[in-house]
């Protein structure tokens, strides 16, 4: 399903559960020696992911340990993004003379827990979202806010070693048609000077999203001619 949210500049992988077999770098199984089974096993399948996309955009397999803040390192050349949920692992991957960054999520098609709705949105996007759901009643627009802010880290990270707060983010939806209104676009506008990018300040980053299968799926793919 991530494929459909992204150009065919990006290469993607992606897998229902962790049956498959994984054999991981040891540099790799260093990082989740301590973990448990269920982490090791995302962990693993994650990258097996990673590793297809990479075979498709015509490169080897290679340790991919986590940075500072648990984000994937790439091999030179490679702007990237991998995700992880119950009933759901991906990655998404392309070269960098394509691709600036990308953000890539992926979590369950259910409400947010108890209180977190308050923590992860501004006055604007509750109006927002409650506007959204007297039109499309079914569709969880708290977990698709909080999955498109993942997404928007995942892109900001990597291109300004910075954190980015929730509060500093406002997102905005749009279905693609009433016909089908579990697919869409977002736009998530920054109130902090956001990465230049070959001499230009991006304000802004654009992305889709998906609700399929009981999964929320969303993607931006920030491209060296402007956000998609």
């Amino acid at each position: 399903m991530i494929a459909r949210l992204v150009p065919g500049v990006v290469a993607t992988a992606w897998r229902h559960d962790d049956t498959e077999p994984v054999s991981l770098f040891p540099e790799e199984t260093a990082v989740v020696a301590r973990a448990v089974t269920k982490r090791r096993r995302e962990f693993a399948t994650v990258r097996l992911c990673a590793r297809r996309a990479l075979r498709d955009l015509g490169l080897p397999p290679t340790p991919l340990t986590p940075g500072p803040r648990g984000e994937p390192r790439w091999p030179r050349g490679v702007a990237g993004s991998m995700t992880h949920c119950a009933g759901y692992r991906a990655a998404a991957l392309a070269r960098t003379v394509d691709v600036v960054s990308i953000g890539i999520d992926a979590e369950p098609a259910e409400a947010l827990p108890e209180g977190v709705f308050e923590g992860v949105t501004l006055p604007e996007e509750r109006r927002h979202l409650a506007t959204l759901a007297d039109r499309t009643p079914e569709l969880p627009w708290g977990r698709l806010l909080f999955s498109a802010k993942e997404s928007v880290f995942k892109t900001w990270y990597p291109l300004t070693g910075r954190g980015l707060e929730f509060e500093e983010a406002t997102l905005e939806f749009t279905r693609d048609s009433a016909t089908d209104p579990h697919t869409g676009t977002f736009r998530a506008g920054l109130s902090v000077p956001g990465p230049v990018v070959d001499g230009t300040r991006r304000d802004h980053f654009t992305g889709r999203w998906l609700v399929r299968e009981g999964l929320v799926l969303t993607a931006i793919v920030l491209t060296r001619d402007g956000p998609r």
